[in-house]
């Protein structure tokens, strides 16, 4: 049986259990083996391990989180709640559920969260782990496999402010901060991620430059250094 740290209504439960729980920054907790989830369209679904780094068992729970610009729900998974013991590996699926083709790549999230058991003084109680967040690229079946997405984004300079727009099907991951070269300024990108057919305005002084220095990822999530961008006025 498992007991929780918090006594809560059962109604509140799960939304308990989606809160962060920095305090227990000492346990790793639920450990995904890679730090993206791919899904391919023309498979339907894809598979990963989680593995339970505690040394008790837990109740592993796992939520698919839309982003804020795309709140179509595509993607389910089949076992959101698993006992795993300490140490061992528990197997999710995803399935990807699309009403039509998939025409770019979509970008989601998935949440793991661990439930460990706690002492009980005669009460229920929750006591959670550490959360991990990592991102889920869904890929259309028709699209080829780009390893430089990043390449395809085109940047402009219209009075001093930045641009950036990306007209490729592909979901471009960076680094949020960028320099403007060959001076150096820096600039912050709203987020870490630029969609298919997105165009972002940077934030930050006015500028002159010509060329765009980001750090991109890759679609595994690793970074790939720094990269050079020509930076077109308007």
């Amino acid at each position: 049986m498992f007991s929780f740290k918090k006594q809560v209504a059962p109604g509140a439960f799960f939304a308990i259990c989606m809160a962060v729980s920095s305090a227990r920054a000492f346990a790793v907790g639920m450990v995904p083996e890679v730090p993206v989830l791919l899904v391919d369209e023309a498979i339907g679904e894809a598979t990963i391990n989680v593995q339970n780094t505690d040394d008790q068992p837990a109740l592993l729970y796992t939520v698919i989180e839309n982003i804020p610009q795309d709140s179509e729900h595509l993607l389910v998974v089949t076992q959101p709640v698993a006992r795993v013991e300490a140490g061992a590996t528990q197997q999710l699926r995803f399935i990807l559920q699309s009403a039509k083709p998939l025409e770019t790549e979509r970008l989601k999230r998935v949440i793991f969260e661990g439930i460990l058991p706690a002492e009980t003084g005669g009460q229920a109680q929750v006591k959670l782990g550490v959360r991990q967040n990592i991102p889920v690229i869904l890929r259309p079946a028709s699209l080829p496999v780009e390893r430089e997405p990043w390449k395809g984004l085109s940047w402009s300079l219209r009075d001093g402010k930045v641009q950036v727009r990306n007209a490729s099907p592909y979901v471009v991951r960076l680094a949020k901060s960028v320099s403007i070269m060959p001076l150096g300024i820096p600039l912050d990108l709203p987020r870490t991620y630029v969609l298919p057919g997105e165009e972002l305005v940077l934030t930050g002084a006015e500028v002159v430059g010509a060329t765009v220095r980001l750090s991109p990822a890759s679609t595994y999530g690793f970074a790939m250094g720094t990269y050079d961008a020509p930076l077109v006025a308007r």
